[in-house]
């Protein structure tokens, strides 16, 4: 399958193939060898490309490359020269190797955008996800393959190996685990078994008499329904979806419309209702944050101390406000503007009843997964209610009163509920397993998409592309502007890695003392002797610490918006999944109204700063 740029002038077609090497040389040569500082690649990572390339030179396995030896080509040489070590007797071992090649190995500079950007452009452009995921997890491989050869003047073939390096590390990953057994084959399974049971559609039917009133009504619905689950983004997703979705199709609710409710009430509002896992994670990450521009002052001693911080930064998080209640108000019919295309889901739906756009492939067909119900059971709302309280009960209370996170068996037990109560009140056991399978068979593309997105996500980290965009975002703008600035990188590194956990690690260990050194300069203190302000306290301290929290703030809500409308991002992918919409017709619908709020929140936060 060949892929052409159109100009409107014509139809000329350029092949990647023909293009994708020269662009890889012009990116990566236009950033040469950086400080050691900067080449920040993942450290086993970068030790497996340098074994490469020491054993390439290394032609008789000795464990020394020998310049005359093993017949080093010229421009090898001369790079491994140039890299600071002692070559004077003509030959180098695999340590002095390393610490000579390290730097220029392991910096990619704009080169690491390449698969993202590839991943992201096709998949808006084909509208095909599974195509532009493989396709952008294949572009890592080439951006290593080519930033090689100008490393190290070397060809070296093991740096195409795509399934080694990036599908294997991925999937064999106890995250991706987690997520194909617990979201996929549970879920799947319990969406089956009431299936078989008519338990979901029973629930809609008596929610949907006794409580919803029409499209406004079945949206606030979940939108409660969404707040209520909202303790952490990939489970609130697969809950609230499964449990609206009934309801909502009954009032001629688009699916568009749904999964912005669901997804928009997911990660944000657990940012501001932080009752969950995130405080104790960026607390960590926080901890002991410092640089030697402050005196080495440490504002964060300890998680703790960065859990505090985390809730004392919720009224500056103005994106997951302003997301939560613009949903809020969208839900109620009550949001001015949302964009063209969500408008025309909400006529299409409204008048005609159909659910999704002309062409839409939703990733699982959620009516076969609920299947016919068994005929002669009787179906009541315990089939329903109780494993979704099983869920509850076992996710919360051990995490509140235990300080234990057993979502995972949560998962399990309430799949397990489902299937005793379907048998105790008489549905064979074998019916009733026959539900749970063909309820995780029908999350198989799931699966598949999934694991291409957690791939892409290690394609980023290996080539640091995290790294790259706060490299060239930190501190070369004036301190007015730096929440904005920690906002925009956020929203950039988490659209395109798919994670805002994954940005918080990148960026919070920076963002701590960046904002503290910008803080003291705006205050008129010298940004070494910050330990000496904050003993003594007073205006000026109180000064530094308030646009320290706008600022962490900032960075919260930043990487929310991104790991929100990235269509490799996991909750994105759930959303449209458990809600029946396509994936891409979520992200374009979504899209016009995050990217609003953002703007509206980062200028909030410019104001805040330029006023106090």
């Amino acid at each position: 399958m060949s892929l052409a740029i159109r100009f409107r002038s014509g139809r000329r077609r350029l092949r990647p193939a023909s293009i994708l090497p020269a662009l890889l040389l012009g990116l990566l040569g236009a950033f040469g060898p950086v400080p050691e500082a900067e080449a920040r690649q993942a450290p086993e990572a970068l030790d497996r490309r340098l074994d490469r390339v020491f054993d390439r030179l290394d032609r008789d396995g000795d464990g020394v490359i020998s310049r005359q030896a093993d017949a080093v080509p010229p421009a090898a040489w001369g790079r491994i020269a140039a890299g600071g070590v002692d070559v004077g007797g003509g030959a180098v071992d695999r340590s002095a190797f390393g610490e000579a090649m390290a730097g220029r190995l392991g910096w990619f500079g704009a080169a690491s955008l390449i698969p993202a950007v590839i991943a992201l452009g096709l998949a808006f452009w084909t509208k095909d996800v599974l195509l532009s995921l493989f396709a952008g997890i294949v572009a890592g491989a080439g951006v290593k393959f080519v930033q090689a050869r100008i490393a190290t003047g070397l060809w070296i073939p093991k740096e195409l190996d795509f399934i080694g390096d990036f599908f294997l590390k991925a999937l064999g990953s106890e995250s991706y685990a987690t997520i194909l057994l617990v979201y996929l084959w549970f879920l799947g399974g319990i969406l089956g078994v009431w299936g078989k049971t008519g338990a979901a559609r029973h629930f809609a039917e008596v929610v949907g008499a006794k409580v919803v009133r029409g499209p406004n009504t079945a949206r606030f619905f979940a939108w409660i329904v969404g707040m209520v689950f909202h303790q952490g983004g990939t489970v609130s997703t697969v809950l609230a979806g499964s449990t609206v979705r009934p309801v909502s199709d009954r009032n001629r609710v688009s699916h568009e419309e749904l999964s912005y409710l669901v997804d928009s009430t997911a990660s944000p509002a657990a940012t501001v209702l932080p009752f969950n896992a995130w405080p104790l994670y960026v607390g960590g990450l926080v901890a002991g944050a410092t640089t030697a521009a402050i005196g080495n002052y440490v504002l964060i001693p300890d998680g703790e101390a960065g859990s505090t911080w985390f809730f004392r930064s919720v009224p500056f998080n103005f994106y997951g406000l302003l997301a939560v209640s613009s949903t809020l108000l969208f839900s109620l019919g009550l949001l001015p503007w949302y964009g063209g295309k969500m408008k025309r889901a909400v006529e299409r739906a409204r008048q005609t009843g159909q659910l999704d756009a002309h062409g839409a492939r939703p990733l699982v067909d959620l009516d076969a997964i609920e299947g016919t119900p068994e005929p002669g059971y009787r179906v009541g709302l315990v089939d329903f209610l109780v494993p979704l309280g099983v869920l509850l009960v076992l996710a919360i209370v051990p995490l509140l009163v235990l300080k234990t996170n057993m979502i995972n068996h949560a998962f399990f037990f309430s799949t397990a509920t489902a299937v005793l109560i379907a048998v105790l009140k008489g549905m064979p056991l074998r019916t009733a397993m026959d539900g749970f399978l063909d309820g995780c068979k029908s999350m198989t593309v799931g699966a598949i998409i999934l694991g291409l997105a957690v791939t892409l996500g290690q394609v980023s980290k290996d080539l640091d592309t995290a790294g790259f965009v706060v490299s060239i975002l930190a501190g070369r703008l004036p301190a007015v502007f730096l929440p904005a600035v920690l906002m925009l990188s956020c929203m950039i590194i988490a659209f395109s890695i798919g994670s805002s956990w994954g940005t918080y690690a990148v960026i919070f260990p920076i963002a701590v003392p960046l904002a503290l050194t910008l803080a003291a300069g705006r205050a008129g203190v010298d940004p070494g002797t910050i330990a000496q302000v904050a003993a003594e306290g007073g205006a000026v301290w109180a000064s530094i610490l308030f646009y320290v929290k706008v600022c962490f703030g900032a960075v919260i809500g930043g990487a929310v918006f991104g790991d929100q409308c990235s269509p490799i991002s996991d909750t994105t992918v759930l959303s449209s999944m458990f809600t029946g919409c396509d994936l891409m017709d979520h992200v374009t619908t979504q899209a016009p109204i995050a990217l609003a709020v953002a703007g509206l929140a980062a200028l909030v936060s410019t104001g805040l700063v330029l006023v106090f």
